[in-house]
């Protein structure tokens, strides 16, 4: 079962509201999606959305260093597809979308669902967090009254540089919603000053976690920040690759890290992880970009596949779209499954 063609489109999927954290607004999602054809007639899917911000990579970047490999993929079994496409120097959501989607060809050889693939025991229902855009504090909470309403309970609060504004928000959402869980992303937004007068203004609040309060190099400050609450710190931005989580777990940077298929380079590599954050008894977030179908499917199925390593699932942009689509078979499965009480 050899590659045998690569090809690749830009799709787009309209939010039914805008998304804005400290580092940027959306109004759609923009992704590149990237079909692998086998020489048996089987093929798949992947995706990687433009997350220039993070990754360094935008649409036409990833389109270009997927055309860029893709001749050195033909013909290749998929295991040594795998193997070539970890050692080029291209962006890490190209090689995402290029490693999910040779990972749901190995399920398809096997005649298996990617779920079954990747080790599933436990299929009873997963629950997603659902983010609340940076905003002014009242429409904030307005927005986590509204989702809290339709019964999403794990909030992922996005806050910005304004720390005044930070802590305003978080006390507001801690009083008016109580039974809310309160997941607060920075996005890299503080320093370590105003890092350490927020978690001193929150520190009798029920907040369940910091996401990466400072800039992701800081890994000191965010050390200092780390021993001075009984928050759990969560690095994301400051964790990509395997030995970036060895670093962060050795030298108790944070409590906590963010798995994301774009930062590590896909389903194969975010595997690497979740074995060693098991190993190492590292509790997990599994997060993801603003993403397409296709590559929040392969997210929530090693969601399913590693639940014991996995606390945290950040992967609500489905229910950010405005509407649905109606293809790609797997994601309506998982989309259904995840939101039913009758998992299979």
């Amino acid at each position: 079962m050899r590659i045998s063609k690569i090809t690749t489109s830009v799709e787009e999927i309209p939010l039914s509201t805008p998304f804005c954290t400290a580092l940027r607004r959306e109004d759609a999602v923009m992704f590149v999606r990237v079909k692998l054809t086998c020489t048996n007639g089987l093929f798949a899917y992947g995706e990687a959305p433009a997350t220039k911000a993070i990754t360094g990579e935008d649409l036409q970047s990833i389109s270009e260093a997927i055309e860029a490999v893709k001749k050195e993929l033909y013909d290749k079994e998929l295991f040594e597809a795998l193997k070539i496409l970890h050692v080029k120097s291209i962006g890490s959501s190209a090689k995402a979308a290029l490693d999910m989607s040779i990972v749901s060809l190995l399920a398809q050889k096997n005649q298996q669902t990617l779920l079954q693939y990747l080790g599933t025991q436990d299929f009873s229902p997963i629950q997603t967090d659902v983010t609340i855009s940076l905003n002014d504090a009242d429409t904030m909470l307005q927005d986590a009254k509204d989702a809290f309403n339709k019964g999403y309970n794990i909030l992922k609060v996005k806050l910005g540089s304004d720390i005044h504004h930070a802590i305003s928000v978080t006390k507001s959402l801690s009083q008016k919603l109580p039974e809310a869980k309160l997941l607060i992303d920075a996005n890299q937004a503080w320093n370590l000053e105003n890092s350490l007068h927020y978690i001193d203004a929150v520190k009798n609040l029920h907040v369940e976690l910091i996401e990466q309060p400072v800039i992701a190099n800081d890994l000191e400050s965010l050390k200092i920040i780390s021993q001075n609450t009984n928050i759990p710190i969560l690095a994301d931005e400051a964790v990509f690759t395997l030995d970036d989580v060895k670093k962060v777990y050795e030298n108790g940077y944070a409590n906590m890290i963010n798995i994301k298929l774009m930062k590590c380079g896909g389903v194969s590599k975010a595997r690497e992880i979740l074995e060693y954050a098991r190993e190492k008894n590292i509790v997990c977030m599994f997060g993801s970009m603003l993403e397409g179908p296709t590559s929040i499917t392969a997210a929530y199925a090693l969601c399913f596949a590693y639940r014991d390593v996995i606390k945290y699932v950040d992967l609500d942009s489905p229910l950010l779209y405005k509407e649905v689509p109606k293809v790609l078979g797997d994601f309506i499965l998982i989309h259904n499954l995840i939101q039913s009480d009758d998992f299979i």
